[in-house]
């Protein structure tokens, strides 16, 4: 089962999260997993994924303009497909990683799609919407970028079991 990963990275701490939510995904057996920067989407890949994972800065408690240019004029329908959020953020405490996420998931939803994350059901770490990371994501923060991965994966399998 195919598996796109689409964010915008500037310093290169949203690229990080979106390869370690990679390996999250290819450590379920069957999934094949690839990151796409948003200007370089393969919207083939995409098409033919299931899941569909989006990653992004956080600037004044939403996503990066560059998502949302994206998610707003997007070129393959995303109806049915899993979906789930990752994002990062200077900044500790604040919200405004979780901000970034449900700004993201309502684009999300609205395009039809099924949102997971596993939130507090699938254990420790927690994601409540998705993996959010403070600067590089180390330690928990790496953990909760890679547990997504593996948390959509495995939903996706579900939902989707003939891939």
């Amino acid at each position: 089962m195919k598996a796109a990963i689409i964010y915008h990275s500037v310093s290169g701490n949203t690229k990080r999260m979106a390869e370690l939510v990679r390996e999250g995904c290819e450590s379920v057996g069957g999934i094949e997993a690839r990151c796409f920067p948003v200007e370089e989407v393969d919207w083939d890949w995409v098409k033919d994924s299931r899941l569909v994972i989006f990653g992004s800065p956080t600037y004044e408690g939403t996503c990066s303009w560059q998502m949302k240019e994206l998610l707003d004029n997007m070129k393959v329908d995303l109806a049915g497909k899993l979906g789930g959020v990752f994002t990062s953020q200077n900044w500790p405490g604040g919200g405004g990683g979780d901000l970034a996420e449900i700004s993201i998931i309502a684009a999300m939803l609205v395009l039809g799609m099924l949102v997971y994350s596993g939130g507090i059901t699938r254990g420790q770490p927690f994601l409540h919407f998705g993996a959010v990371s403070t600067r590089s994501p180390e330690g928990l923060y790496a953990e909760r970028c890679t547990k997504l991965g593996q948390n959509l994966a495995s939903k996706a399998k579900e939902i989707f079991p003939n891939g």
